[in-house]
């Protein structure tokens, strides 16, 4: 459902299932399988690059209402439960968060995108520094998505705000900067990578921003509006170069992109960068 690659180009790909996390090489050949301790439902991936230069993996745990950091061995490195303050929430599963990133400062934002629609911010420590639940467009409707803008003289922080068709921009302390609707469907996650930022639409395609949020592309499109955004959709119905429900997605080295489609029967697709 989710992918991530690190600095070697190693795939990492979760699953619904007890075997939570299959690592891979660019040919798709699978070296490793792990993550059984973690059970089924991961929902966000996030492979970060801390200051000492390890690589770790942050999570978003649906079922188990927190998010995890992990080392790619495998190992648990942090945990961050719900954050029980100021009566946001009454008991631990009603916080089911969907995303989640990191700030060149060190700081974790998740968002809530199946619970109660918050933004959270903890600090390194994996302590709580503030929520927030709208921006000036008013109540995020399922914030699906999270991921730092580092493009402007600021970073930013972007929501995938599903429901409402639209990305919203934040300041690192949650001051609302703007909303980008500029035909997006169900936007779920955001990538950022040099001067991209790739938002993965569940209806059925990806679109790439340029650093002023102008649509650079829009690849993948389904040709075929009743399977847009379906998760039991058979693989004899597939055709290559057309998402069904993209879920997640990364960039490797080169500039390549792996989609990970939403699919009861696992789907990652490649698209190789072309340079003019």
């Amino acid at each position: 459902q989710v992918v991530v690659l690190d600095a070697k180009d190693r795939v990492f790909f979760s699953v619904d299932t007890r075997n939570a996390i299959f690592q891979t090489d660019v040919q798709g050949r699978i070296a490793r399988v792990f993550g059984q301790d973690l059970g089924s439902g991961l929902h966000g991936m996030r492979l970060v690059k801390e200051p000492g230069g390890q690589e770790v993996i942050w999570l978003a745990h649906v079922p188990r209402h927190e998010v995890i950091k992990i080392a790619l061995d495998g190992k648990v490195l942090m945990t961050i439960p719900f954050p029980d303050k100021n009566g946001m929430y009454k008991r631990a599963d009603e916080y089911k968060p969907t995303a989640v990133d990191v700030s060149p400062a060190g700081d974790i934002y998740v968002v809530d995108g199946y619970g109660n629609d918050w933004v959270h911010r903890f600090n390194a420590k994996g302590e709580h520094v503030q929520s927030w639940n709208q921006g000036g467009a008013g109540k995020f409707e399922e914030p699906h998505g999270v991921g730092i803008d580092p493009r402007g003289a600021q970073p930013a922080v972007v929501v995938a705000d599903r429901r409402n068709h639209r990305l919203q921009r934040f300041t690192l302390d949650g001051t609302f900067i703007d909303s980008v609707e500029k035909d997006l469907r169900l936007p779920s996650k955001v990538v950022v990578r040099g001067k991209d930022l790739l938002v993965v639409d569940l209806e059925g395609r990806i679109t790439v921003f340029d650093d002023k949020y102008n649509v650079v592309t829009q690849l993948g499109d389904n040709s075929n509006a009743d399977l847009r955004g379906k998760y039991d959709v058979a693989p004899s119905l597939w055709k290559e170069g057309e998402f069904i429900a993209p879920h997640g997605a990364a960039w490797d080295s080169k500039g390549n992109m792996y989609v990970a489609d939403w699919n009861a029967f696992g789907r990652i697709t490649k698209l190789k960068r072309v340079k003019k």
